[in-house]
């Protein structure tokens, strides 16, 4: 009987592991009003040690992201529910991987925070 109540009561980190978006969606990237650039990163690791605030070196950061203008196009490839995780907010977002549909960037491949993703 407790085994039964313990799986019919959802908890939090059930709700935590869906993503905003899933593979093959269409998307548009764009930041927040004051910055609406992109940072597309290389790779899933980095974009997770940038938002944690343990990416220390400002010269790698462009080293490993290409800066995608608001409104840039993009095919999901895979999310990682509650991976970014800000170390200035309690608030955590999803790891987005895309594939770059339009602009410059155009068939690059890259990771993105929930955050900067609009459907």
């Amino acid at each position: 009987m407790l085994a039964a109540t313990l799986f019919a009561i959802p908890s939090q980190s059930q709700s935590a592991d869906v993503c905003k978006v899933s593979a093959g969606q269409r998307v548009l990237l764009e930041s927040i009003d004051s910055d609406p650039d992109v940072f597309v990163w290389d790779s899933r690791v980095r974009l997770v040690e940038y938002a944690a605030g343990s990416f220390d070196k400002a010269t790698q950061v462009m080293a490993h992201t290409i800066l995608a203008k608001p409104g840039t196009t993009a095919i999901v490839s895979s999310c990682v529910a509650g991976a970014v995780r800000p170390a200035y907010s309690s608030v955590v977002y999803d790891a987005v991987g895309v594939k770059i549909t339009s602009g410059p960037f155009r068939n690059r491949w890259g990771w993105v925070s929930s955050e900067d993703v609009r459907i």
